[in-house]
């Protein structure tokens, strides 16, 4: 069951301290048994965050990970140290990328189901192709219900691509749509800017607000960027840096987050994990308020 987040001025330290032990316990657990369950959105938990009492969160965190299947920069798999990461990012929705389900090279295990189960979160799993015994795609985690969950066929490019898409109530926040991507990674960008244009094109048919993250494979002031980013509003850089990928030095900023329609949310900035070992990616979190409706 998804865990009831605190107001915006007290954040939910649930995946602090001994919280962070007992999803570990969990994950080590769960890990035995988990390469012979399949858990989909479909059977997600009904439960309704708004039954605890506690008041009505005032701005939503999101997240984008790419987990590299949970290969550390250390080429070590070790999924447990991907929720550990995961958990300190304290988000309530989090699009995961380079996800396994029951593929071999990470043990057969159903990736996003298990971290769900061990994080406490709602899970849609996204496949780009079948791979080594299983399937590769994209992930979604989230601590509210999953009302629906489809994948958006992209055109293909050097392996198949689709974009998931999920919609979710969140109280305070309202009805709206979350879009994970992870587009082609080679220099000639024809194929991402066939992909980009695509999902640009599902977009605009969505009826209500949308959040587009994942691993861009594209830097800003590129055409994938500026298409996407021109929909709606993309985080402000961090004073720090932007930058995302290696994990251990980081030189680019593929790792992003847009939220539209471009009059619907007010502006954010974006904050880039120091995360180094979990993957070869940091993470990207940013604050969203409630967006405006008519």
């Amino acid at each position: 069951m998804p865990v009831p987040r605190r107001s915006s001025t007290l954040r939910s330290s649930r995946f602090t301290g001994r919280g962070v032990g007992a999803a570990v316990a969990c994950l080590a657990c769960w890990c035995l048994f988990a390469a012979g369950c399949s858990v989909t959105a479909s059977e997600t938990s009904s439960s309704d965050v708004t039954g605890t009492g506690e008041p009505a969160p005032t701005t939503m965190r999101v997240a984008t990970y790419n987990i590299r299947h949970g290969r550390g920069t250390d080429d070590v798999l070790d999924l447990e140290r991907t929720a550990r990461a995961i958990a300190a990012l304290d988000a309530d929705i989090v699009a995961l990328q380079e996800v396994d389900e029951q593929v071999g090279r990470s043990g057969g295990v159903d990736e996003a189901a298990t971290l769900g189960r061990a994080l406490g979160m709602h899970h849609a799993f996204g496949s780009f192709m079948d791979y080594d015994g299983g399937r590769y795609g994209l992930a979604i985690l989230s601590r509210w219900p999953i009302e629906s969950a489809t994948t958006w066929r992209l055109p293909t490019g050097n392996e198949p691509r689709v974009a998931l898409a999920i919609d979710v109530d969140p109280p305070g926040i309202g009805p709206c749509t979350i879009v994970d991507v992870h587009f082609d990674w080679v220099k000639d960008d024809g194929f991402r800017f066939a992909q980009a244009e695509a999902v640009a094109e599902r977009l605009a048919t969505l009826d209500r607000p949308w959040i587009l993250l994942g691993d861009f494979n594209d830097t800003p002031g590129t055409r994938t960027r500026l298409l996407l980013g021109g929909l709606g509003i993309e985080g402000r850089s961090p004073e720090d840096g932007s930058n995302t990928w290696p994990a251990t030095a980081p030189t680019v900023d593929i790792d992003t987050i847009i939220a539209g329609p471009g009059d619907t949310w007010t502006g954010f900035g974006r904050r880039v994990g120091s995360e180094t070992m979990a993957s070869d990616h940091r993470p990207v979190t940013v604050e969203l308020a409630p967006p405006r409706r008519p």
